[in-house]
């Protein structure tokens, strides 16, 4: 009778092991959590998390992950071995959350409804740092590895944020950069001296010098509404989402030019590339799968179906 019980009881609640590494998806028609193993495209795991869960995070440990839940005004943290919500850190004054990126044991993030960016200690559960971003629309957000600088996309104000402090120091200076109309996605380089920026309102990406803030050049990219922005771990292939047209445009990042175009499928958006360069992965949140992208072929090669409207995803490995 007791083994009846716990087979119902894993049955209902997963009792695999949460795979390392592993692929964290957010379903927005589920609002949940999705634990996929990258080896064979399987769940091992959902847990409920807030309202529109929009962007993932985990931490550097692999045994947090993080879900910003827009209509919820909250975070969610997740025990990724309990494949359990531990926390709903509940964002009154910070409303909108968005984009989010962990770095030094914390999370930073964007409260688009308030125009700021903070910062969510796990270890304390607290809210710990806040800044107003100067701009609306702040939705995405990238750091350097030392933390100095901060760059947000700002979608209504139509500029990138940059905010920059001293090593070792406290305040960050501001710093507004135009870009073009609606930037949204924004990366990065590998290298940590260019940052680009998809703007979405006018087809085009803008190539920021992270160095000092000026803009080095605008490449005319057409698309219909660009979303996402990500650079291969070599730095030499930029991957942009169009959830206009369901496109994944590739582009050569040192000559700036578009290098092929795969169909993915309706309202393509989150993309995350796997550590070793190997393996994209493109949310189709219409369709409700996740294209696996081979990056050496340049193919669509399989789909992973993790819930309903997928979207923000993250890479978690335990250490």
């Amino acid at each position: 009778m007791k083994s009846a019980v716990l087979l119902l009881l894993c049955a209902a609640v997963v009792c695999a092991e949460t795979p390392s590494p592993a692929l964290v998806v957010l379903n927005k028609g589920d609002n949940a959590m999705a634990i996929v193993n990258p080896a064979n495209g399987k769940v091992a795991g959902t847990v409920p998390v807030g309202r529109n869960p929009h962007e993932a995070a985990v931490s550097d440990d692999g045994k947090l992950a993080f879900s910003s839940n827009m209509q919820g005004n909250s975070i969610s943290v997740i025990d990724l071995a309990t494949l359990k919500e531990i926390h709903r850190v509940d964002l009154p004054n910070l409303r909108t959350p968005h984009g989010l990126f962990f770095a030094d044991r914390k999370l930073y993030f964007t409260a688009q409804g308030d125009n700021s960016i903070a910062r969510y200690d796990p270890a304390t559960n607290q809210i710990d740092w806040k800044r107003d971003s100067g701009a609306t629309g702040t939705h995405m957000l990238v750091m350097t590895k030392d933390l100095n600088k901060i760059f947000t996309s700002n979608m209504n104000s139509d500029n990138i944020g940059m905010f920059e402090r001293a090593p070792g120091g406290q305040d960050y200076k501001l710093i507004l950069i135009p870009v073009g109309k609606g930037p949204e996605a924004i990366d990065l380089s590998p290298d940590g001296k260019q940052i680009w920026t998809a703007t979405g309102g006018d087809s085009h990406i803008a190539i920021i010098d992270a160095a000092n803030g000026t803009l080095i050049e605008t490449v005319h990219v057409p698309m219909q509404r660009a979303n996402r922005l990500k650079f291969t771990p070599d730095g030499k292939k930029v991957l942009i989402s169009d959830s206009g047209n369901g496109d994944l445009v590739i582009m050569d990042s040192a000559s700036h030019k578009e290098t092929k175009r795969l169909k993915i499928g309706g309202n393509c958006e989150g993309i995350l590339i796997a550590p070793d360069g190997a393996r994209a992965y493109v949310a189709s949140e219409m369709d409700n799968f996740i294209g696996v992208i081979d990056l050496k072929k340049l193919e669509l090669s399989g789909r992973i179906r993790p819930g309903n409207g997928p979207d923000g995803m993250a890479w978690a490995v335990r250490k």
